[in-house]
């Protein structure tokens, strides 16, 4: 199965979550430190939550949103 991270590329095997990807990609520290994965209509995606084959995902830091609707 294949789904895309940040525009590249990650080959899974079916059934695999979000996180996995996330440590296939070897971009799991980034969650930890803050960032959040969003799928390709900018909803913020589960790390336990389903992939289909196709996905698109975006890892974006955290803190970019913070704040944003504040003026």
């Amino acid at each position: 199965m294949q789904i895309w991270l940040n525009q590249q590329p990650i080959i899974l095997i079916p059934g695999m979550t979000v996180r996995q990807a996330l440590i296939q990609a070897d971009l799991l520290q980034e969650i930890e430190k803050g960032a959040k994965v969003f799928d390709e209509w900018g909803n913020e995606v589960g790390l336990d939550g389903a992939l289909e084959e196709g996905s698109r995902f975006e890892i974006r830091p955290g803190s970019e949103w913070i704040g944003k609707d504040e003026g």
